[in-house]
């Protein structure tokens, strides 16, 4: 393969929406780029988008890679399976040692650890990188979560850092560690944003149902609350949402919107490896529940039908009342991520820097807020806080919350009105700060039924009794 007119610092493999927007973010920042992509259109798209910068794709692969300096950076995104697997097969024969392969599709962080170890093997540097942000944080800056080989990082990081969402000074993109924790950390931020977006869903019903307020009304509470301690990127588009008309029927659009909610699949990964982590997170469970339980919508409204509301009583508490419960559930929500990056930097030894994470989604990403400085300054204080509500500032503000939470939730059930992810969100603080949970009942149901053995509170070691000495 010739590489007499290698010229680019950097290949991008997928040139859709997301390839090409951050393409044209990195050429708009000076460096030269180009991409492959088997799809002509796409190729003339990258054209005309980057006529500015003279950017040029390609359609053939091997062109494509000797068009590459050396040592080559490959971006892949193209969707997350088996897809990654047949465009690193087809790459392999045309790369060299110490090339770097980073994929930055939504992968399952197990298939990434796989790769970079079968990579390896071969001499080849491979990263797994999270981007959130949408298409327009990839064309204007997303936020990125890079994680694989120290010293290949190094070779990209003048890039990466170029090309991330600011916010003050600080680039919204750091090295998260190595193997597949960067892709462990996007799955994670994604559950989170499962969960707030549960969060803020709920917190409709309540408005339109419990409070009785119109669209006019809805967008200007969360209008208001992203004027404050509430701020973030998921408020303030929830906000914009109930002014947007529908052109076929010039209603509001939202009204026309099936309730049926579809996902990707990486809030239910979040999910599974938290179990299989030992380590609950029950409002991003819930979250990719209701989801699911959206899909039935024929059985709902037959129950519906079957065992009408009980209560149409208005909720009692007021709208401040709200944004205090909503601030309680969504730090937990946070909360619960945190703990779970916790947990899982000890199990596969990512060792990373959870003040460090916080920090890079201050901005460019989905679940950007406000909040996000005050976790961001917890692990400043302490870098190896194992929890969140340790923290003694955000401690103060979760205890003043509950009451208004506890208030919510009476209400609701009072109402018969769902608010699962609300509802998690306070079992969740109240059974983590229960000294002595009901859990010894547990233990010895086992020990009856099974002879699982069971643990004394006043001798080490494991025990069993004979249950039927009544």
């Amino acid at each position: 393969m010739s590489t007499t007119n290698s010229q680019y610092r950097l290949g991008m493999i997928g040139l859709g929406t997301m390839g090409r927007n951050l393409l044209l973010n990195m050429a708009d920042k000076g460096f030269a780029v180009t991409g492959y992509d088997k799809d002509p259109k796409m190729l003339a798209k990258l054209e005309e988008e980057g006529k500015e910068h003279q950017l040029k794709g390609f359609a053939d692969l091997e062109s494509f890679v000797g068009s590459l300096r050396t040592p080559r950076t490959l971006v892949l995104l193209v969707p997350a399976g088996q897809i990654v697997d047949n465009v690193i097969q087809e790459l392999k024969p045309l790369l060299s040692e110490g090339d770097i392969i980073i994929d930055s599709g939504n992968s399952y962080f197990t298939d990434t650890t796989r790769r970079v170890e079968e990579l390896a093997k071969d001499g080849l540097h491979f990263f797994g990188m999270g981007i959130s942000g949408g298409e327009e944080g990839a064309r204007f800056g997303p936020s990125m979560m890079p994680g694989g080989d120290k010293k290949a990082y190094a070779e990209v990081r003048e890039i990466l850092e170029a090309v991330a969402a600011k916010v003050g000074n600080d680039a919204c993109v750091t090295y998260i560690g190595p193997g597949a924790s960067g892709h462990f950390v996007k799955m994670t931020h994604n559950g989170i944003e499962y969960a707030i977006m549960q969060l803020l869903a709920e917190t409709y019903q309540v408005l339109k149902h419990g409070f009785g307020y119109d669209n006019k009304q809805i967008n200007e509470t969360f209008a208001n609350w992203n004027k404050g301690p509430l701020q973030s990127f998921l408020v303030e588009i929830t906000a914009e949402i109930f002014l947007f008309k529908d052109d076929k029927t010039g209603n509001d659009l939202v009204d026309m919107i099936k309730d049926e909610a579809r996902s990707k699949g990486t809030g239910k990964w979040t999910s599974e490896i938290a179990m299989d982590l030992q380590l609950p997170v029950p409002i991003i469970n819930e979250a990719v529940s209701n989801r699911d339980l959206s899909k039935y919508k024929s059985l709902r409204s037959t129950l519906a039908e079957r065992y009408p509301e009980h209560s149409s009583s208005k909720s009692s508490i007021s709208p401040e009342q709200l944004e205090q419960a909503f601030y309680f559930a969504v730090a937990t929500a946070y909360a619960q991520g945190m703990h779970l990056l916790w947990q899982a930097s000890r199990q596969y030894e990512y060792e990373l820097d959870l003040a460090e994470i916080a920090k890079i989604w201050r901005g460019g990403c989905i679940i950007r807020a406000a909040f996000l400085e005050d976790i961001y300054q917890a692990y400043q204080r302490d870098g190896g806080l194992e929890h969140l509500f340790l923290d003694p500032q955000i401690a103060g503000k979760i205890s003043a919350a509950s009451p208004a939470l506890r208030q919510l939730i009476a209400d609701a059930a009072m109402s018969g009105m769902a608010l699962p992810a609300y509802s998690s969100a306070l079992t969740y603080f109240d059974t983590i700060r229960t000294a002595r949970m009901p859990s010894n009942l547990i233990q010895a149901q086992r020990d009856f039924f099974g002879a699982h053995t069971f643990e004394r509170i006043d001798s080490e070691g494991t025990f069993h009794a004979n249950w039927n000495n009544l």
